[in-house]
């Protein structure tokens, strides 16, 4: 499963999510950290109150009022003060505060009071029984947001005197900042993600539309209907440079293919009477030679104008039988008496161009019969795409020449020649129709059970 999106849009709104996302879990955390701290301050706060009033020996002070918030005034009251002979018992899961400890004797010693000896312990309400029973009272009234914990203080002024005892509940933590925190990132989530997306619309709408005119280009060079230049400026001088690069190479092309016909017609006609000349050659050996050499350059000529065309086919896509299309090619050979065999198989239909694809096949039958004496065919088909096999009983091809043949003018060894072969434009104008179709063509020798090699196979896999 693709966690991370492909698009331009979405990997920016997510990342924008994401940044959004972490930046409020630290906020939430700051402040789940402060909403602790004067928390824990306000408890700490209670029981110096506390514990000042039992050393003084008078009654407690009134909770100054910026710690009178819900919770704190009933919690000082909670537990009156006590005169105790001994510490409370430090229980083994209880926490020794030592921070509030030291803070505790700072300010009573500020206050004029002097200890021989203080404690603090943060402990489980359900391991204090006098906590415990204050708790039961509560729950009786049906109070809500009850407390878990109590902090249990003990002072001493002199040493072997009484202890000064103050409970203090530790109120739990409240829900309601991180609420309002959450309701805050949906809110700014809702309206940063909102603008950001209306931006990259605006900004990826135009790529998108750039995007597929260059697949258009691509596969049809037809550059006729330029795009039209919108969205930002640095965008919209993107797609200015693109339909001028377009236009360049749309007329490249075109003075191309005129260049190409104008060879082609100067120097067939020529060939065409040179071969009517030869008529009157006596020597008839001698003029099936000039014959077979006038053929040669015809065929290579051939060749080379199919392969500077291929680019730009003038035939239209057509929905094809392909299985017939393979038949009706091998079918050609075998009535001219070469060994060529298809295996057959079901009805495959593809948007083709019959007249190119059918030229692609026959050069890999020809080479497959030139080469290896003789010309297996088989299609197969599976979730996506289809594979024309050709195999031969051949010599092969030796593996570090196998990528090198698809490239023009390229032929094997040295008895490929042009007396049992064409110019080396064969496996490149195949090559090139399986490209133009969206597919590939790849080469590879067949092995036999003792390692050598039983032939070569030429596979023209096309999209689905």
């Amino acid at each position: 499963m693709r966690l991370w999106p492909r698009s331009l849009q979405r990997q920016l709104l997510l990342a924008v999510a994401l940044a959004l996302l972490v930046g409020q879990a630290i906020n939430g955390a700051l402040l789940y950290r402060a909403q602790s701290e004067r928390r824990d301050a306000a408890v700490v706060h209670t029981v110096a109150f506390r514990l000042y009033a039992q050393l003084r020996d008078e009654r407690a002070p009134p909770v100054p009022r910026r710690m009178r918030r819900p919770g704190f005034e009933a919690m000082a009251g909670a537990f009156p003060g006590s005169l105790e002979a001994a510490a409370p018992t430090i229980l083994p899961r209880d926490r020794r505060l030592t921070e509030a400890e030291d803070w505790l004797q700072t300010t009573l010693s500020s206050q004029g009071i002097e200890l021989a000896a203080i404690q603090v312990v943060q402990r489980s309400i359900a391991t204090d029984p006098q906590a415990q029973r204050r708790l039961a009272r509560r729950q009786a009234r049906g109070d809500g947001g009850l407390p878990r914990e109590v902090i249990v203080a003990a002072a001493q002024r002199e040493a072997g005197g009484n202890w000064a005892v103050a409970r203090v509940m530790v109120p739990p933590p409240q829900s309601r900042p991180l609420v309002g925190l959450l309701f805050q990132t949906l809110v700014i989530f809702a309206l940063l993600v909102g603008v950001i997306a209306l931006v990259l619309r605006r900004l990826t709408r135009p790529l998108t539309a750039l995007t597929r005119r260059v697949e258009h280009f691509a596969a049809t060079r037809d550059a006729s209907n330029p795009l039209p230049v919108n969205g930002p400026a640095d965008v919209g001088r993107l797609i200015a440079a693109h339909n001028d690069l377009e236009a360049r190479i749309a007329a490249l092309l075109n003075e191309k293919d005129v260049m190409l016909g104008a060879i082609g017609h100067d120097l067939k006609t020529p060939l065409a009477a040179l071969r009517v000349r030869i008529e009157s050659v006596a020597d008839e050996t001698e003029r099936a030679r000039m014959a077979a050499t006038i053929e040669d350059i015809t065929r290579s000529l051939d060749d080379i104008l199919s392969l500077a065309r291929v680019g730009r086919p003038s035939d239209p896509v057509e929905s094809t039988d392909l299985t017939a299309l393979i038949a009706q090619v091998v079918e050609e050979f075998e009535d001219m008496g070469e060994p060529a065999s298809f295996a057959g198989g079901g009805r495959i239909v593809l948007p083709l161009r019959p007249t190119w694809l059918r030229r692609a096949l026959r050069n890999l039958i020809g080479n497959a019969l030139r080469y290896g004496g003789a010309a297996r065919v088989s299609l197969d088909q599976a979730e996506g795409w289809v594979q024309i096999t050709v195999a031969d009983d051949g010599p092969g091809i030796p593996p570090a020449d196998l990528d090198r043949m698809l490239e023009p003018f390229t032929r094997g060894e040295a008895s490929r020649n042009r007396a049992t072969g064409g110019a080396g434009l064969g496996l490149t104008l195949a090559s090139a129709i399986a490209r133009q179709h969206g597919g590939t063509l790849t080469l590879a020798n067949r092995s036999r059970a003792d390692g050598m090699v039983a032939g070569l196979t030429a596979r023209l896999i096309l999209p689905a």
